[in-house]
């Protein structure tokens, strides 16, 4: 129930099983457009889920939940953007004088103004006046005076893990593996006990309000019978998803990191690609560029019923002595003998 599993989908039971298919999210060229979460909801028939804005940054679903199987998180940090491929330096751009011919500057000159001539812009690092701002004033680009900011965004989904305790703890057998090795829920054999959603360790699964029924992502498994990539993949315009077998991923996202590492990315790191993990890696796992806590994700995950096949030893061992001192305490001792 835990540790490396080669094939995942002979293990479910299918001895001619395809390659297992995944999806490997480089968070690193996300925009935010939640293309990925439309899709979704619109292949799906994923029900509206209130648009509820968190109060702390534009994401308006929150988490992933019964009635969000793709959720994009936006990250506000106070941190400058790191570079993340060499050579693409533009020091020598006027974006402002760039700006003033388009006219979308405030300080835009008037129709048929003349713009300044390439190299006679601000020099980098230069002051708010000479960004084209006038003087004693803030620059509209940065209006606090602080430039340390940058996004984060990432695209969660359901992890589809190696060891799924969805799967180990539900008692009807709604919940399955497919000859993908992705973990599918039937909704009409759910019967609602939500015995799943503790189980996760990733928080992912959930019940809907209305009939108490566990649903989530499914990778579009109708869709990968007939040959087809999942919605979300195909709707992402930037390839941040990218679906294929798990392992040609494992090795491009490897390529990626060494790639970033390169041109000084240090923080570029992979979550959820290791199969000796705690869940023995995911059908779904991330490019991340900061700790996984930062983007709501547990940094060591475990699956919750590896020490199951433990516990209903000690159980069966302390049943058993109770048992035995039940009887003991029933035994008829013999009378003692007069001295």
């Amino acid at each position: 129930m835990s540790g490396p599993q080669p094939d995942v989908g002979g293990a479910a039971g299918y001895p001619d099983s395809p390659p297992r298919m995944g999806f490997f999210t480089d968070t690193t060229v996300c925009i935010g457009c939640k293309a990925c979460e439309v899709a979704c909801k619109e292949w799906n028939a994923v029900p509206e889920d209130g648009l509820e804005l968190t109060g702390m940054s534009y994401d308006n679903t929150q988490g992933l939940g019964a009635d969000t199987w793709r959720h994009v998180a936006f990250i506000e940090q106070r941190k400058p953007l790191a570079v993340q491929e060499p050579g693409v330096a533009h020091d020598d751009v006027d974006v402002f004088a760039a700006a003033r011919v388009l006219g979308t500057s405030a300080s835009s000159p008037g129709p048929g103004a003349t713009a300044p001539a390439p190299g006679t812009g601000p020099a980098p690092g230069a002051g708010p006046a000479a960004a084209g701002a006038p003087a004693g004033e803030i620059s509209p680009v940065s209006p606090d005076g602080r430039t340390e900011l940058r996004w984060l965004m990432a695209s969660d989904v359901c992890k589809h893990c190696t060891h799924a305790a969805c799967l180990d703890v539900c008692p009807t057998g709604s919940l399955f593996r497919t000859e993908f090795g992705t973990v599918v829920v039937q909704e009409d054999i759910c019967n609602g006990c939500g015995y799943c959603v503790p189980a996760c360790p990733y928080g992912v699964i959930d019940q809907r309000e209305d009939d108490g029924r566990v649903w989530k992502c499914t990778l579009c498994y109708d869709r990968l019978g007939v040959g087809m990539e999942p919605a979300c993949a195909k709707a992402c315009p930037t390839d941040s998803i990218q679906f294929g077998p798990l392992d040609e991923l494992r090795e491009r996202a490897a390529e990626r990191v060494g790639r970033l590492h390169a041109a000084g990315v240090a923080d570029a790191r992979l979550y959820g690609e290791d199969p000796g993990d705690g869940v023995g890696g995911d059908g779904a796992f991330f490019l991340l560029l900061d700790e996984p806590e930062v983007y709501g994700l547990p940094p060591d995950p475990v699956v919750t019923t590896r020490d199951l096949p433990d516990m209903w030893r000690h159980a069966a061992l302390a049943a058993a002595t109770l048992v035995a001192l039940a009887a003991g305490s029933f035994v008829r001792v013999g009378p003692r003998r007069r001295r």
